[in-house]
């Protein structure tokens, strides 16, 4: 949908890349049902004449803007527009950075991307997604042993997004897909269960996922992958084999993969 065609277009505007703000952006989202939300992102902004614009732009179209700028005078600037532009803006780092200052009695640098430079954390990151992207889907059980995270799962238990998503954390992943044909690895028996995680969901609503998937394909969604019978047999087969393993169980129903991450996370 472009933005010429959406009603309800939330700007993000941001003198780094402004994944901070996207992030709670998407989290409130999530908790709102039947909204079809266009984003559009800003980065680097860094003059007062970029701000200027992309404010002209948001107030064309109806919505708000969520900004993260530490600069005082982009700070300042933005309220100005908006009150001129009679546009609504969400300040993401404002609220923080004052309970900063009165709390610990400090000053904040305000120089902008100091989240993303290129320090021992982004290396570490980097690494991690390297690692992750390399052994998606059990393509290298050998990496096992050396993974902070494996993820155990069924087809479709969101295995993938949840592992890139904890990479950009800076772990290491693996991902195996659990299937009762295939006895598990060595590899992974030999794990220590803290470092295990094992997802799940209910029947009905993997059988509506792998409907989906399949009418996205083009293929008959009459096929054994998504009947209740297999399904049942796969969730029967992973669950006696999370015991065996002693590993922790997320049941992924309903759950954004921000919220699944974050207990896991607690989990390790």
């Amino acid at each position: 949908m472009s933005i010429e065609q959406s009603s309800n277009l939330i700007t993000i505007c941001s003198d780094s890349i402004g994944d901070t703000a996207e992030a709670v952006v998407q989290a409130v989202i999530h908790q709102f049902q039947n909204q079809q939300i266009t984003i559009k992102r800003y980065g680097n902004i860094r003059h007062e004449d970029e701000l200027r614009k992309l404010m002209e732009e948001a107030a064309q179209h109806k919505g708000f803007v969520v900004y993260t700028l530490v600069q005082p005078e982009l700070r300042e600037m933005i309220k100005e527009e908006a009150v001129r532009l009679d546009l609504r803006i969400v300040d993401i780092m404002g609220p923080m950075m004052q309970a900063f200052i009165d709390t610990f009695d400090d000053a904040p640098q305000q120089r902008p991307g100091l989240l993303h430079q290129l320090d021992e954390n982004y290396f570490r990151r980097m690494e991690a997604i390297e690692f992750t992207v390399a052994c998606d889907d059990g393509r290298d059980l050998g990496a096992m042993l050396k993974a902070d995270i494996v993820l155990l799962g069924m087809s479709r238990t969101s295995k993938t997004p949840l592992s890139i998503f904890l990479a950009h954390r800076g772990k290491k992943v693996v991902n195996y897909p659990i299937i009762p044909e295939i006895a598990p690895p060595q590899e992974l028996l030999s794990l220590p269960s803290n470092r295990l995680i094992g997802l799940t969901m209910k029947p009905d609503y993997m059988l509506k996922i792998r409907s989906e998937r399949l009418k996205a394909l083009g293929l008959p969604t009459g096929s054994q992958y998504a009947s209740l019978e297999r399904i049942t047999e796969e969730m029967e087969y992973a669950s006696s084999l999370f015991n065996k393993l002693g590993c922790p169980v997320i049941d992924i129903t309903d759950k954004a993969i921000e919220e699944t991450a974050g207990i896991i996370m607690g989990y390790i």
